[in-house]
């Protein structure tokens, strides 16, 4: 995923990026730089809300699974 660096030096950190890592507004992130020029964005602290199940199944009904199949899904362990 590519970003713009604003004249002040800000980024949007995208959606996806904020989701997989539990980053919400008010949420530190810390950057590292690898010796190679890499640069990594980390949360700082632990994340203390679980993933709901809907969450947990995003990406998944590329599976070939009917739409019944799908509602059987999210529905167990409700």
């Amino acid at each position: 995923m590519t970003v713009t660096v604003t004249r002040k030096g800000q980024v949007t950190i995208p959606k996806p990026v904020r989701d997989r890592l539990g980053i919400n507004p008010g949420s530190k992130v810390d950057f590292e730089v690898a010796e190679d020029g890499r640069a990594f964005l980390r949360r700082v602290g632990k994340r203390t809300v679980k993933p709901s199940r809907f969450e947990r199944m995003r990406g998944t009904a590329t599976s070939g699974l009917t739409t019944d199949e799908i509602m059987a899904l999210t529905r167990d362990g409700a």
